[in-house]
Parts: structure tokens; C-alpha cells; sequence
């Protein structure tokens, strides 16, 4: 009963889905549905189980009519995921899965290693900011490109941007404190973020699925390295705090050996947690958004009052604009992160529409500040830094105004959901173009300044 209960819930999506594409008539859809059905049916009957006969019937389906063909492209991903990542309670299963635990942990310990090695190679703090991304990112890209067997050509475009950032970021001769070495250290992990979502995405660096994939596995990786730090930070003061009473100072070991082990090796044991516990999240993340949406409106509402009525734009504070340009990435970021955790079947609901809302606020913020930008270059002259942040607030501005117009038209059902989460994936890699540009051109354009 169960079985027929979810075979009837997978029609249901289906035929919910070619109505919203608003290109069939009913009687059409009956009648599709009705062969679906048959399908279906002839397939259970050679022995397929409910699940498999639905994808190969709807694949089949997909040949006689275009909509249909689109809903298998979109959606053989997540039911290939139902019949093939069931767990297996075989015997044998659990050598793999310590296999890969004795791997994660290997890693992460690595991770450790190379960030203690790195505190005391460098002694110029500045240079261990530069480096410190370069220290623990291949243990991450490791693990995934282990986990997903990648072959020589990911290996290769990992490895080749990989070590031209290292010889930019260690050769250039930037001015000790100068505003083009701190651009560098805050743009290179993006570049580096690109390098760990190439080895996510294995040999897919064009599916947009698969790249879809990789802004839902950030999301979810931030949440539970939010939880591991969350759990760190507690047992690591209740620790202190025993041996502080029994007469022991324990900053000398947390500051210069547990903190260098456990914040590089927390992100090689969530990113393992996220490939592991993935249902956890997914259920999660629609939660997250839902209460983080309405509160980021608020929270832009009232700084657009604060940009509005703080007087002329020269004078606004240059802190004041760089925290607005965080604040920006953070909406970016929950847009990403709500678009990936949303069923692209469901039908457009409050939580889209306040989605909306929030767009446009950032968008009102990013104009002003744009303005304000122009403003004080317009009176001051050009600088690496506003230049850089004028530049992000235009691609901020580019990619918040396409994204709104795209969910303009999803709300009003002259679009696609798909269509909006293909323009996030596509658009995506100009961020860390940007990145690489800020790092390896900015510096000899501003005489390293």
C-alpha cells in the first residue's frame, strides 16, 4: 500500500509539473498521464519495482512529448538517488564506509599538520593569512576528488590554478599591510572555493545540476562546520575551565595545538558529514531559509533607512560601506542557499514572494552604495580597495537584477524555476573570475601598494 501511495505521489509531481508549464491542455495531460500509467504498469509487470518503473516510463514518455522529456532531464538525478543510494545492510557494507572514515580522518589530521607547520614557517602573520587557504584546501579538494575517483584532466585544472595562486600570492612583492596584499587575502579563497567545486563536480564542470549541487553542499557544509565549531567551542571550555581550577594553564596547548588541528580538520570532517548525512540537512535547510528570509528583509529595510538618512554620500563612512558590501554577500549567499534547498516542483508559495522582497531591498542597498562609490572616487581619485569593492557591488548588482526580474516571471507563471536556478549556476564562476582578477592584476596595477 505503501509502494502504490508513493507511485501515486511521483504521478502526482509529474502531472503537477506539465500543468504549471502551461503549454498542454488537460484533455492533453489525461491522456499523457494515461499512457504514463500503462507504461507503468507493462513495466511492474516484467518484474521493475514501483520506483524503477516510474523512471524508465517517464524517460520513455519523454520521447513522445517535450515537457515530459524536460521533467526526466530535471528529475532522473533525484530518483537515480532513490534506487541507488539506499543503504546497504549487507555484511560487507561497513568496510567502506570505515575505509572512508579512516580517510577523512587521515586528511583532516593532515590539514592540521600543514596549518601548525604553517605557524611556525611563517612568522610575518599577513603571510599566514595569504597561506593559510593554500595549507587546507587541497585536504579538502583530496577527499572529494577521492570520493568521487576523479581522473587526471580534474586533477590537472585543480592542480594548475592551484599552484600559480601559490607563486602569486608567495612571490608578489607586496608592501607589508598594503591595500593590495589585504585584497589578495580576502579574494584567494574564492578562487580556492572554485578549485574545491571543480573537485566536487569530478569531470560535470558544465552541468548546471551538478553545480547546483556543489552551492547546496556549501550551504550545508557551513551549517554543520557551524555545529562542530558550536560543540568544539563548548567542550573545549569546559576543558579549560577543569584545569584552570586544578591549577593549569591550558592556553599555551588550545592556541598553539588544538586550535591549529581542529579548525582545519572541522572542515574535512563536515564536508564528510554532508556526503554522509545529507536527508539531515536537506530537511533542515527549507526550515533555515524560511526564518532567515523575513528577518534579512528586515534587516535591509532598516540599513537602507540608515544609507538614506545618514546625509550626503561623500560622507558616508568607508566601514560603513565595506560592512554593507558583507552584508550583501550574506543576502547572496541565503538567495543561493533557498534556491538549492527549494522542491523545484513546488508551485510558487509566501516563502517566494518574501524571497523577492529581499532582492529587491539588497538591490535598493547595492544602488545607493554604488552611488556613494562613485561619489567618493568622483572626489577622492581611485584606490585598489574602491576600486574592488565597486567592482563586486556591479556583478552584486548584475547577478541581484537578473535573479529578481527571473523570479518576477517564476511567481507569475510566465517562467521556470529552472530558469532561475540556471542563471545562480551560471553566473557563479564570474565571482571567482573577479576573485583572480582582484588577486593576480590588482597587485602590479597598484604598484603593490
Amino acid at each position: 500500500m505503501a509502494a502504490d501511495d508513493e507511485l501515486e505521489a511521483q504521478i502526482d509531481r509529474w502531472r503537477g509539473y506539465v500543468h504549471r508549464r502551461q503549454v498542454i491542455s488537460s484533455a492533453d495531460v489525461d491522456e499523457l498521464e494515461d499512457h504514463l500509467r500503462g507504461q507503468v504498469t507493462d513495466l511492474r509487470a516484467t518484474g521493475l519495482d514501483d520506483d524503477e518503473a516510474f523512471l524508465v516510463a517517464i524517460k520513455r514518455l519523454g520521447n513522445l512529448d517535450a515537457v515530459s522529456r524536460e521533467y526526466a532531464r530535471e528529475h532522473s538525478d533525484r530518483l537515480w538517488k532513490q534506487l541507488a543510494l539506499v543503504p546497504d545492510d549487507s555484511p560487507g557494507s561497513p568496510a567502506p564506509r570505515w575505509r572512508e572514515l579512516a580517510v577523512v580522518l587521515a586528511l583532516a589530521a593532515g590539514a592540521g599538520v600543514a596549518v601548525r607547520a604553517g605557524i611556525a614557517w611563517f612568522d610575518d602573520d599577513l603571510a599566514l593569512a595569504r597561506n593559510v587557504g593554500l595549507l587546507v584546501v587541497p585536504f579538502l579538494a583530496a577527499y572529494l576528488g577521492w570520493k568521487r575517483r576523479a581522473g587526471v584532466r580534474t586533477v590537472a585544472a585543480i592542480a594548475v590554478p592551484f599552484v600559480v595562486l601559490a607563486v602569486v600570492l608567495n612571490v608578489y612583492p607586496f608592501v607589508p599591510e598594503g591595500s593590495t596584499e589585504v585584497l589578495a587575502i580576502l579574494h584567494a579563497p574564492v578562487v580556492l572555493w572554485l578549485l574545491v567545486g571543480l573537485a566536487y563536480v569530478a569531470g560535470s564542470w558544465r552541468s548546471d545540476a551538478r553545480r547546483m549541487d556543489f552551492v547546496r553542499f556549501t550551504g550545508e557544509l557551513a551549517v554543520y562546520y557551524t555545529l562542530l565549531a558550536l560543540g568544539g567551542g563548548v567542550l573545549l571550555g569546559l576543558t579549560a575551565a577543569v584545569l584552570q581550577l586544578v591549577g593549569v594553564d591550558p592556553e599555551p596547548v588550545i592556541t598553539g595545538w588544538v586550535m591549529p588541528f581542529a579548525v582545519p580538520g572541522a572542515l574535512v570532517v563536515a564536508a564528510w558529514l554532508v556526503e554522509a548525512k545529507q536527508d539531515v540537512v536537506e530537511n533542515i535547510a527549507p526550515v533555515l531559509t524560511r526564518i532567515f528570509t523575513p528577518l534579512t528583509v528586515v534587516m535591509l529595510v532598516a540599513v537602507l533607512g540608515v544609507l538614506i538618512s545618514s546625509g550626503g554620500l561623500v560622507e558616508v563612512d568607508r566601514d560603513l560601506l565595506i560592512l554593507m558590501d558583507a552584508i550583501l554577500v550574506l543576502v547572496l549567499a541565503l538567495l543561493l542557499y533557498s534556491i538549492s534547498a527549494r522542491d523545484p516542483l513546488a508551485p510558487p508559495a509566501l516563502a517566494d514572494w518574501l524571497q523577492l522582497v529581499m532582492v529587491g531591498a539588497a538591490l535598493a542597498v547595492d544602488a545607493v552604495m554604488l552611488t556613494a562609490m562613485l561619489t567618493r572616487i568622483a572626489e577622492f581619485g581611485t584606490s585598489p580597495n574602491k576600486v574592488a569593492a565597486l567592482g563586486l557591488n556591479l556583478l552584486l548588482l548584475v547577478h541581484l537584477g537578473v535573479s529578481a526580474w527571473r523570479s518576477a516571471r517564476f511567481l507569475r507563471g510566465r517562467g521556470t524555476f529552472s530558469e532561475l536556478e540556471r542563471w545562480q549556476t551560471r553566473y557563479l564562476p564570474v565571482y571567482a573570475a573577479w576573485a583572480g582578477f582582484v588577486v593576480i592584476v590588482f597587485p602590479p596595477l597598484f604598484d603593490f601598494a
